[in-house]
């Protein structure tokens, strides 16, 4: 994966699958057949995790009056994880090892589930202040 060209095509079919995702569950409420395949071939092992923790409402999306937005996944061992919007950063164990070291992973259980949810609009919602979102991302390993 250390091969930028094959980063960004995978970049591409890994948004075009999250559409596809969006538009089947929007339309249909679930997602068909052919689509947890591709998901299943692109992701592999972190897919079926992922889909628990969004089928558990693990996902919050936490705002703040400023505008800013992280999220939350509660994860399978009850430890809270922070992911940043703008990446698919993960405070996770998982994400150094496996996405960052190995580069056997596209992204972790998290960040995936993170994706998965906002694509079926399946995120807790949350409020808060501008300090407590800084505590939050300050927080953040």
């Amino acid at each position: 994966m250390g091969d930028s060209s094959a980063g960004s095509v995978l970049n591409s079919v890994t948004e075009q699958l999250l559409k596809e995702v969006e538009h089947s569950y929007k339309s249909a409420g679930k997602l068909t057949d052919e689509i947890l395949s591709a998901l299943q071939f692109v992701f592999q092992t972190t897919l079926l995790p992922a889909l628990d923790l969004v089928d558990q409402r693990n996902v919050t999306r936490i705002s703040s009056p400023s505008g800013r937005i992280v999220y939350q996944v509660v994860g399978s061992s009850g430890t809270p994880y922070t992911c940043l919007t703008t990446s698919t950063y993960c405070s996770c164990p998982a994400y150094r090892y496996s996405v960052l070291l190995k580069q056997d992973h596209i992204m972790c259980k998290h960040t995936l589930a993170i994706r998965l949810a906002i694509a079926m609009d399946l995120c807790k919602e949350l409020q808060v202040s501008n300090q407590e979102l800084v505590k939050v991302i300050t927080n953040i390993d």
